[in-house]
């Protein structure tokens, strides 16, 4: 019935009824963000870690913070797993969350901003104090109607937000983002890296380079203006996360001093790149990614990581979500591992084995050997089967749902989390 009514109702409509709501959530919970700084972070990518490693520095520095992220939310000192299948939640939750983090004396808030978010209002009546840009990758086409609509989208969000803005100046859309007019803007790359854009050495603009940057096995490292940085993440893309987190808070007036002590004590943000560890001689790592590009980058850090084999457990969503990715992803695992297992995701409204069959289409396109692809419906039990196949440093790499807490077969929302499966599994 909700589908049908969407399908039917004029899109201005269903416009101004997300616009009220937004406006009635302010109203009841009495404007809580005019008690807060708010710093919103959006882009494809990079959004949970973003937030999370700025509010570590935040915290360093003695605020105390509350934040929104698909991974955790958090308010002062008690943090907990994002139960709701949600990234950005609605108008009523999003000001209800704030207006908790002012009864608990919170001064900063960090929200992670959806393009979905984005249409649905859900920014609106939330003065920003900052917001970053992380990066843009084709990501939720189908439902935008085209990349153009998905970057406008998140560039409303720079349109409303007229204080500071921050954005990754190496992304081929940093000129897009930065156009938007601001009282301060910052942008952040790593030295050489961020394309010659005309703004770019504008006085308007300040900008923070990464120098030096050395990926290792256990550690990333890299210079700002003669400091050095180690931080325990691991790929160039947490180096970007790193970045957009360090200069947030330099808006902030917070020293880079600050941000190496709070950064080099990070160990790990979950979901994210995390390893499960019951005593096995091989690696266990799960993970969110979920896009092409997200698979191109995981996989390229995992293969240079000492390993004997990669075995990768994956689906995707169904639902309509993004079907042009389906054998993307097949094509791009296969190019990295040595065994692949498919499975569901979310599947949603859609026959798990047609999405499934999607993304063989792709492993089939590389030629990838008939015998090492399995395809197990049953998520559980994909995991189980990753998990006989690895010998002695092997890496078995679970992705596309993270610390996500439910997974949606049909109708059904069902009780999920990749790690706790695995974690079961390994013991």
């Amino acid at each position: 019935m909700r589908n049908l009514i969407k399908k039917f109702t004029p899109q201005f409509l269903l416009s101004w009824y997300h616009f009220a709501l937004a406006f009635l959530g302010a109203v009841f919970c009495r404007f809580p963000d005019k008690k807060l700084k708010v710093i919103g972070i959006t882009g494809t990518k990079g959004k949970s870690t973003s937030v999370i490693l700025a509010g570590k520095i935040l915290e360093e520095e003695g605020f105390k913070v509350g934040w929104i992220t698909s991974a955790t939310l958090k308010i002062g000192e008690k943090e907990w797993l994002n139960p709701y299948h949600m990234t950005m939640p609605g108008r009523f939750f999003i000001q209800r969350f704030l207006r908790e983090m002012v009864k608990s004396e919170c001064q900063y808030a960090l929200i992670e901003v959806t393009s979905e978010g984005v249409l649905q209002h859900r920014h609106r009546f939330i003065d920003f104090d900052a917001v970053a840009f992380t990066n843009l990758t084709p990501e939720h086409i189908e439902a935008h109607h085209g990349f153009e609509n998905y970057r406008a989208a998140k560039g409303k969000l720079f349109k409303v937000a007229k204080n500071t803005h921050i954005v990754n100046l190496d992304d081929d859309n940093a000129e897009y983002f930065l156009k938007f007019p601001a009282q301060k803007k910052y942008g952040f790359g790593i030295k050489n890296g961020n394309k010659e854009l005309g703004i770019n050495r504008n006085k308007e603009l300040e900008i923070i380079e990464a120098e030096e940057v050395k990926l290792g096995e256990r550690y990333s490292s890299f210079i700002i203006r003669n400091l050095l940085f180690s931080v325990p993440l691991l790929g160039q893309f947490n180096v970007y996360n790193a970045l957009s987190a360090i200069t947030i808070c330099l808006s902030q007036g917070i020293k880079l001093e600050v941000s190496k002590r709070a950064l080099e004590k990070i160990r790990g943000i979950p979901g994210r790149l995390e390893l499960i560890d019951e005593g096995q001689d091989f690696t266990v790592i799960v993970d969110l990614a979920h896009t092409p590009d997200s698979f191109e980058k995981i996989f390229n850090l995992v293969k240079n990581l000492s390993h004997n084999k990669i075995i990768s457990v994956f689906g995707s969503a169904g639902g309509g979500r993004d079907k042009w990715k389906r054998p993307e992803l097949g094509k791009i695992a296969a190019k990295y591992s040595n065994f692949i297992i498919l499975c569901n995701e979310d599947s949603y409204s859609e026959e798990p084995a047609k999405i499934i069959d999607d993304i063989e289409k792709g492993v089939k396109e590389i030629g990838f050997e008939q015998q090492n692809c399995f395809k197990i419906e049953d998520r559980k039990e994909a995991i189980k089967k990753a998990i006989k196949l690895a010998g002695k440093d092997d890496i078995v790499l679970i992705l596309g749902k993270g610390t996500e807490q439910i997974i949606n077969i049909g109708n059904k929302k069902i009780p999920w989390d990749d790690r706790k499966v695995a974690r079961e599994e390994l013991k």
